[in-house]
């Protein structure tokens, strides 16, 4: 059997993020792929503390291998801007060393929507990559169809002088432009 495609996974490093990527890496798993999970130090650290208590099987292409990137405490206004530029350039590094070794290439990359920017590491690398979206389908559909909600009249947009923002790396939005 030739090399195992290998799958980079990034979620964002938040409550209700991890755990659905890390569901959808053993599902890659499951299919005979290759994933590596990376996540931030202090979560990496919760979830590596709660696996010692579970035995590991004896062969290596049955788990998931997690890493950590580095963090600093960060002023919480910036936390999200700090966090999209640490980790680009810590996954930069990552694909590096895994690209120099020997069967370790990174095939593909699956990335939270909510750090989409990571995407565009990727590319530079020219690495396909795609978003994976952690939340609800009803959530998302509402995200994406705002817009028709407003124009509907089912929300009032002066009203509630409504903002979004962040969602997918983008910057902050009225409503109305949705």
């Amino acid at each position: 059997m030739g090399r195992l495609k290998h799958i980079l996974v990034v979620p964002l490093p938040a409550q209700g993020h991890v755990m659905p990527l890390m569901e959808f890496s053993n599902q890659l798993l499951n299919r005979g792929l290759k994933v590596t999970f990376v996540n931030m130090e202090s979560i990496h650290n919760k979830v590596t503390s709660k696996l010692q208590d579970h035995p590991k099987e004896d062969n290596e292409d049955s788990r998931i291998h997690l890493l950590s990137i580095p963090e600093r405490d960060q002023d919480r206004g910036k936390y999200m801007e700090y966090l999209l530029e640490t980790m680009s350039l810590h996954l930069e590094e990552l694909i590096k060393k895994f690209n120099e070794s020997d069967g370790e290439k990174i095939d593909y990359i699956i990335a939270d929507a909510f750090v989409g920017n990571l995407l565009e590491v990727a590319k530079k690398f020219n690495i396909n990559g795609a978003a994976f979206f952690p939340a609800s389908l009803g959530y998302l559909a509402l995200m994406l169809h705002f817009s028709k909600l407003i124009e509907a009249g089912n929300i009032d947009e002066k009203a509630y002088n409504i903002t979004w923002g962040g969602l997918f790396s983008l910057p902050v939005l009225k409503i109305s432009s949705l």
